[in-house]
């Protein structure tokens, strides 16, 4: 009992020996955000434009060199390595843009990219969890789900050698599911263990495969996970259990968004109405927790009362994409209004003048030492963030 009550005692020390260790950098980060948000709005188009080159740049510097995106740069070590599962739907999104301005450079990375994925995949069609050079190299569900995106954009774009990498990844999906469209084997090594309710994001990737190949039941397979996912797991007011890496009971947004955009993704795809309703839920569950300026708490509890001081921006701009979206399905601006704020909160922690690091970068957390990602830009970050500023956009152009 003495041991854990030192430990507990100490824990302030710790940290506050901790903070003094770190790089100037950081912490001169850390106290300019801790005054708030100092910078002006970039607006869309500046800001989208950043991140793309951020991401470029992301690509060139990965500390393994092999054609896939670094999971992050750091403000106390710097460049990180390449991570499979954030490359594989980074994909999407890069032809995405690159086809909207005609830049066929940037054609030429996404293909990079999907060169190295299939370089690495399993012969059984899986994918494995974690960065390159992290151990255990095992297949994992939800990393597989997230790389079958860029293979199916890849498929798309380019035909072969993506769509038959693409056809193995969502086989083996189909064929580790359990009868009642929870996926329970092949869980990451790097997240806590139990079901996982934001697997309805691996059921994403098998729907963008059911476009190319309608016919290998990868539809069936991703629609048994959302409604499993809906009946077992959705409470009355929209939150979800079981939806956190860690913490089951105090998710964090950014799995919430998972979740969420799961489910809006099987709207999209059959145009059922309880997949609308359960969407609706969850997005107007998260519309309470959020602030006036466009904050959200990085952790919720089950009654969307916030459990962090700090903001995951991945979860705020995967959410804001998910209200774009019911905004589009729906026509109710709440929804709408609610994301142009989040958007905007995040636009104002992106710095787009500064250096090439973190130009154009989005921040784990902000402040940026904030739990999630600490001290990091990360590479889904600029993802989620370019693809909620797109939408922003379109819907703004009155376009669908």
């Amino acid at each position: 009992m003495i041991r854990p009550l030192l430990r507990k005692a100490l824990s302030p020390v710790r940290e506050q020996w901790h903070r003094w260790q770190l790089p100037a950098a950081a912490k001169d980060e850390a106290r300019k955000d801790k005054r708030g948000l100092s910078g002006p709005d970039p607006g869309m188009d500046r800001a989208v434009s950043e991140a793309i080159a951020w991401l470029c740049r992301a690509q060139d510097c990965s500390t393994t060199a092999d054609g896939g995106v670094a999971r992050h740069y750091s403000l106390v070590d710097g460049w990180g390595p390449s991570y499979p599962e954030t490359t594989g739907y980074i994909i999407p999104t890069v032809i995405n843009f690159a086809r909207h301005n005609g830049d066929a450079a940037l054609l030429q990375r996404a293909k990079r990219m999907l060169d190295w994925l299939v370089g690495i995949q399993f012969e059984n069609g899986a994918f494995q969890g974690g960065i390159i050079g992290a151990q255990p190299v095992v297949p994992v569900v939800f990393n597989t789900g997230q790389i079958l995106m860029g293979l199916a954009a890849g498929a798309k774009e380019f035909g072969e050698p993506y769509r038959a990498s693409m056809i193995r990844a969502a086989d083996w999906l189909v064929q580790v599911q359990d009868s009642d469209g929870c996926w329970r084997k092949h869980g990451s090594p790097f997240a806590g263990a139990g079901d996982k309710t934001y697997d309805t994001h691996v059921a994403w990737g098998l729907l963008e495969a059911a476009v190319i190949e309608p016919k290998r039941g990868f539809a069936k397979a991703a629609l048994a996970n959302i409604h499993w996912a809906i009946k077992e797991k959705q409470a009355q007011n929209g939150w979800f259990k079981d939806c956190c890496l860690t913490d089951p009971l105090t998710p964090l947004t950014h799995t919430l968004g998972y979740a969420l955009r799961g489910i809006i993704e099987g709207y999209r795809y059959n145009r059922d109405e309880i997949l609308l309703a359960a969407a609706r839920r969850t997005a107007d569950g998260l519309m309470t927790a959020l602030e006036e300026d466009g904050f959200l708490s990085g952790f919720l509890s089950s009654e969307w009362q916030p459990r962090a001081r700090w903001a995951c921006l991945t979860g705020t701009v995967q959410i804001a994409h998910c209200w774009l979206s019911l905004y589009q399905f729906t026509g109710e601006d709440r929804y709408r209004k609610a994301a142009q704020l989040a958007n905007r909160f995040v636009r104002r922690t992106q710095d787009v003048g500064g250096r090439p690091e973190v130009r154009g970068a989005i921040k784990g957390s902000f402040p940026v030492n904030g739990e999630y990602g600490t001290n990091q830009y990360l590479n889904w970050a600029a993802k989620f963030f370019i693809d909620a500023n797109l939408l922003e956009k379109t819907v703004a152009e009155g376009k669908n």
